[in-house]
């Protein structure tokens, strides 16, 4: 019998549902509770995926004792003050990307998260797709020779709205956080911590980031050059290049089931990767199997790697001028 895991989930909006959807993928998860702001909100999502138990408040969700983890589905503005409630509930988390707004948030939930003895985790899902994990067996085996640089972007056209979410400051609006993290954070798996950052962006009326251009340099030399947009829609590719090769991640790159390796003197070698539902419910597979084996993070997406894109993040959009209400 696998043992059973009590996912309670925080938040009722679009990544929420995905999720609860995707947990039918998983043995031995039990979707226990949702927790909203109104309990009309979370109501209308337990009747829709059948969740025995709904609470009107975030605080009576992490205080449920039928829920062993808490997946924190709110905007990112959100995320430091949500998972902290969590972590001070005594529930372990799964907290959407991007982690927090700022390494300082994501510095402090981490310090909270050891102390207490939990488990924390942000939810960079792409990290555990059947491509993806592909993706890093064929850098570990070095099929590409040595890796030299990476391009990679993510854009998407959003109709502005000066109230919205993507567009507001205080809710950690712009494209970097939203869609940039993405590129950044399969940057960060390729080569690790980058030693120097260059970036340019275009600030809209509203004083978040329209679009951007950004390079990273390794210490071996090693570069990417990645961009991102919400006001026109790119390819969403990515290739990792190497000495012996590259490797296409066909669009949508933070999805794909689609790689393309090219290497010298061969023909292309198409490869496809079918993934179960939405791509969410890898992640909670790993959570789960974290804590059966007592782990408090997980080796795919340990918490010094989130904080260490998060500092990088910080990083990218400081010539920019551009922070967040608080900072």
């Amino acid at each position: 019998m696998t043992p059973r895991v009590g996912w309670g989930i925080l938040s009722t909006g679009k990544i929420a549902a995905g999720f609860a959807e995707d947990l039918r993928h998983v043995p031995g998860a039990e979707l226990a509770a949702v927790g909203s702001r109104t309990a009309e909100a979370a109501e209308v999502f337990a009747h829709r995926f059948h969740i025995p138990r709904r609470h009107a408040s975030y605080a009576d969700l992490v205080t449920d004792p039928a829920v062993d983890v808490v997946y924190v589905a709110t905007p990112h503005s959100l995320h430091a003050e949500n998972t902290r409630l969590a972590l001070e509930a005594g529930k372990h988390v799964l907290c959407e990307k991007p982690f927090t707004l700022n390494a300082r948030q994501a510095a402090d939930l981490i310090a909270l998260a050891r102390q207490r003895r939990l488990f924390l985790m942000e939810a960079m899902w792409i990290r555990f797709l059947p491509a993806i994990v592909d993706v890093r067996r064929f850098l570990a085996e070095g099929t590409l020779g040595e890796v030299r640089m990476l391009s990679a972007d993510f854009g998407l056209r959003f109709a502005f709205n000066p109230q919205g979410r993507l567009f507001t400051p205080e809710l950690g609006g712009g494209a970097l956080l939203d869609l940039g993290v993405y590129p950044v954070s399969l940057a960060h798996m390729v080569f690790g911590r980058p030693e120097a950052i260059v970036s340019l962006a275009s600030l809209g009326s509203t004083g978040v980031d329209d679009q951007s251009g950004i390079v990273l340099r390794y210490s071996a030399g090693q570069i990417a050059v990645l961009h991102t947009a919400m006001g026109v829609v790119t390819p969403t590719e990515a290739c990792i290049i190497g000495t012996g090769g590259r490797l296409r991640l066909h669009s949508h790159f933070y999805r794909t089931e689609d790689l393309t390796l090219s290497q010298p003197g061969k023909r292309d070698r198409h490869i496809h990767h079918r993934r179960k539902g939405n791509g969410l419910h890898y992640q909670a597979l790993a959570v789960m199997e974290s804590l059966r084996q007592g782990r408090l993070e997980c080796e795919t997406m340990p918490l010094g790697e989130s904080l260490a894109v998060m500092e990088t993040l910080d990083a990218i959009r400081a010539p920019w001028g551009l922070r967040y209400p608080g900072e």
